[in-house]
């Protein structure tokens, strides 16, 4: 990915912005969701975010190279994982309310700082591996009123299920980061963006003799723009990391638990419990912790950089 002058300002408008077509997304999916198998929703929110993206490729001049790649079964694995995740993500977010799918999946970044410990030999010292046990703290706060809801009415049934599959998603979503971790080793973000829905696409298609249902022309229109705001909002998040470090635009993420929480109450009647603004805000707090640690060891290893590099 080329960089372009350093505009932080614009990088944050990109990322808000990223962050609310995503909402939107989630919105469309909710909207439509209710009786359509998970793996129906992942094919369309896949297959129709393909156009925005083949269109920012080539407005960039990048169609070609993306095409190509190093690292084929890379991409596969990358996209399994992703599928999974993107499946139990749907199923939770269409029988959770919007705020509480939205919160309980911030326990992706949190998850991933532990797999980059196990599996990729990331050093992580004792303020991360703190931040990491009091988000995940925030996020049992937000579960366990859900889970205590097994076998209490279909409703609650739904629901306990629904904080399991996102929980799921999280920790897919985790393994998902990891593999992409890999993959920009040797690939372009254009090439891992462009595969990874082309691949999700065919992968959800399977699911289709597991029984899909017919849908109304309402949901299928629902369906695919929440498919066009994922490939747009993958688009703006992209551009976001050209114009301003991952340190100063992350922490704008959170911004999501607002709007969902705004369009809920609007859209569903749906208002956030004392457990999942509490959590929420844990949870929050122990994700910004990290991105903010993060960025002073990465102004620590610059400087260490320099002053280990001989002068004149």
């Amino acid at each position: 990915m080329a960089f372009a002058d350093p505009d932080p300002l614009r990088g944050i408008v990109l990322k808000i912005c990223s962050v609310t077509v995503f909402v939107g997304m989630q919105t469309c999916i909710k909207l439509a969701g209710a009786g359509i198998p998970a793996g129906q929703i992942s094919f369309h929110r896949s297959a129709f975010a393909i156009l925005p993206i083949m269109l920012y490729l080539g407005w960039r001049g990048e169609l070609r190279q993306a095409l190509q790649t190093e690292n084929p079964f890379g991409h596969v694995k990358r996209a399994l994982l992703g599928v999974f995740a993107m499946g139990a993500g749907f199923y939770g977010l269409v029988h959770l309310p919007l705020p509480d799918s939205i919160a309980i999946g911030y326990a992706m970044p949190l998850i991933a700082v532990v797999f980059a410990a196990v599996f990729l030999g990331e050093t992580v010292r004792l303020y991360r591996w703190t931040a990491v046990v009091v988000g995940m703290i925030g996020v049992l706060i937000i579960s366990l009123p859900k889970l205590s809801l097994f076998g209490d009415g279909n409703m609650g049934s739904e629901q306990a299920y629904g904080a399991i599959a996102v929980l799921v998603a999280a920790t897919l979503g985790a393994a998902a980061m990891l593999q992409v971790r890999q993959l920009v080793r040797v690939e372009k973000t254009s090439t891992i963006v462009l595969f990874f829905s082309v691949i999700a696409a065919l992968l959800s298609a399977c699911t289709w003799f597991f029984g899909w249902v017919e849908l109304s022309w309402t949901a299928l229109g629902l369906l695919a723009i929440a498919g066009f705001c994922g490939g747009l909002g993958q688009i703006l998040l992209t551009e976001s990391y050209r114009f301003a470090d991952v340190s100063t635009i992350a922490p704008f993420e959170y911004c999501s638990i607002i709007m969902g929480s705004v369009i809920a109450y609007i859209l569903f009647d749906d208002v956030p419990t004392s457990t999942t603004l509490i959590g929420a805000a844990i949870v929050v707090g122990a994700g910004i912790f990290i991105i903010f640690r993060e960025h002073q060891l990465g102004l620590e290893r610059r400087a260490a950089r320099k002053a280990s590099t001989p002068q004149g």
